[in-house]
């Protein structure tokens, strides 16, 4: 039988996980060999990490790399990661940071705040639009630089090599900012060295080795790191694994160390006395959705937006395709946000009352759409063959656009589709997740529906100016609420996260920011594994 253990963190993400007594196993030890995947694609996109908006070059990354933060994923915070201190001003706005001692990166380059400045700056820079602009755009000046209306930002000020100051434009916590992945510190100028794009240099545990395209990335330990005694494995292969049946076989035949479950292998995996022991589940902070493009005529209209959500059987699909192993949404947060309204209820299936909308608003007849998508079973083509005959009874008719989870990443924040289906990041900082839909934000950073709603921007700003957590999350609720009724996305559903590690393997952490991705570090494998 399977323990359950809850924890509940101080920003208010709740976990439920199970974990085998296995992954709790004593003393670290040192060496061997780790096997991980990367599960959410055939490729890895780029090896500029800053340059990445895909969930899949976190995986590679997450070994090389290191940001002003990292996420806690025990704790369920954001932490300070290459600053040893944090001061801040009465009015939350002024941080002053001190670096860490002895910080170096993998090709011997002492870290200095001339390195943060630049990695924020080249983030910013107005002809490349990289995705985590939409963090740095709290910064100071940030979105003047952007604008080509300053020369820097005026927020980032290097106070000495140690002693970095980020004024920000409103009262936030920037740990949930600084702490992505792809705010990764890099080396000042490194990107002038073409080399750097085939052989990253990071701050992270592991050093770049190698990096086989569609089979695997290679690292291998920095003994420089400077969290002393880690990392722990001499050696991780983070392979590229984006196939479920794929990684199943390697996993029974003890190829890798971890897989990630889709919803089949999560069923035969409880079911099996020996899998179901090193299982871990966690409730992810990730909607899965189908985003509409309100530049395409129908979709201008909130009763057809209504109407889609109306004709889905949502429960019927995780229960017969996901096999349960997810949570119905009943809005755009997720049940973990410190913001979820207990008491929101999601779309009922109501064919007739999605008729009656589309007769309201002029599409009495139907109309026709593209729906561009991925190979994913739990929010992609799988999904989607199964709402095509749903839709098709009110009327409405869907032609899915197959493409890989790359292109995907490229057309969506382009604006190149009538609608999409996709996963996205809905945590753990329920502000942040809504201000994708603020009028403020680019449909090229997050707001991919190009969302508009003057009341819903006063709560965001509001929210966004309350000083007690109380009024704030109060604010996030009506916000989260008014943007179900606006309906810019049929909201599907919540991830239930399922990974299962190898009896050998321990540090294993329930991740609530994305269960598959793991602090490399704190990884190690005993004497029974077959790589030592």
């Amino acid at each position: 039988m399977l323990s359950k253990l809850a924890i509940v963190s101080a920003v208010a993400v709740s976990l439920l996980t199970s974990v085998a007594p296995g992954a709790l196993a004593a003393e670290p030890m040192s060496g061997g060999t780790i096997n991980f995947v990367a599960p959410y694609g055939s490729s890895f996109s780029s090896l500029d990490i800053q340059a990445s908006p895909q969930t899949q070059d976190i995986f590679w990354a997450k070994a090389i790399h290191r940001s002003l933060y990292d996420w806690d994923a025990s704790a369920g915070k954001p932490v300070l990661a290459l600053a040893s201190d944090v001061s801040v001003s009465d009015d939350s706005l002024v941080y002053t940071y001190t670096l860490r001692d002895g910080v170096q990166f993998h090709d011997g380059k002492p870290l200095t705040v001339d390195d943060i400045i630049w990695s924020y700056t080249r983030m910013m820079d107005p002809e490349k639009a990289f995705p985590p602009a939409r963090y740095i755009a709290s910064v100071k000046g940030a979105v003047e630089y952007n604008e080509g209306k300053a020369e820097a930002i005026s927020g980032l000020r290097k106070v000495d090599d140690r002693t970095l100051e980020i004024t920000l434009t409103v009262p936030i916590d920037p740990g949930f900012l600084f702490m992505r992945t792809n705010t990764a510190i890099y080396p000042a100028g490194a990107t002038d060295d073409a080399g750097f794009m085939s052989h990253p240099v990071g701050l992270g545990p592991y050093a770049f080795g190698e990096y086989v395209p569609g089979s695997r990335l290679t690292v291998n330990k920095f003994d420089k790191y400077y969290e002393e005694g880690q990392p722990y494995a001499d050696t991780i292969n983070i392979m590229i694994m984006g196939d479920a049946s794929a990684r199943d076989v390697a996993f029974r035949n003890k190829e890798i160390d971890v897989s990630v479950l889709g919803p089949s292998q999560y069923v035969a995996y409880r079911a099996d006395p020996e899998l179901s022991k090193n299982i871990i589940e966690v409730a992810e902070v990730y909607t899965r959705y189908v985003g509409f493009n309100p530049d395409y005529e129908p979709f201008k209209d909130k009763r057809v937006r209504q109407a889609i959500n109306y004709a889905i059987n949502s429960d019927l699909i995780i229960k017969r395709l996901a096999k349960d192993k997810a949570y119905r949404a009943s809005g755009w947060l997720p049940l973990s946000s410190p913001a979820y309204d207990e008491n929101a209820k999601p779309y009922a299936y109501d064919p007739e009352k999605a008729k009656e909308l589309l007769a309201e608003a002029g599409y009495a007849d139907g109309f026709e759409f593209e729906l561009t998508a991925t190979q994913n079973e739990s929010w992609g083509l799988t999904i989607v063959e199964a709402i095509i005959p749903m839709l098709a009874q009110v009327g409405v008719t869907v032609k899915a656009r197959p493409v890989e989870s790359s292109v995907l990443s490229e057309v969506v924040p382009a604006g190149d589709f009538q609608a999409f289906m996709w996963s996205s990041e809905t945590g753990p900082d329920s502000l942040t997740a809504l201000r994708c839909f603020h009028s403020s934000t680019p449909q090229s950073s997050c707001n991919y529906q190009k969302f508009d709603n003057a009341e819903f921007d006063k709560l965001i700003d509001a929210a966004s100016r309350a000083k007690v957590e109380d009024e704030k999350n109060d604010l996030l609720r009506q916000a989260n609420n008014l943007l179900q009724e606006e309906a810019p996305v049929w909201f599907f559903n919540y991830n239930k996260a399922v990974m299962a590690h190898q009896p050998w393997l321990h540090g294993v952490q329930p991740n609530a920011m994305e269960m598959a991705i793991q602090a490399y570090e704190k990884l190690w494998v005993d004497d029974t594994a077959p790589s030592r």
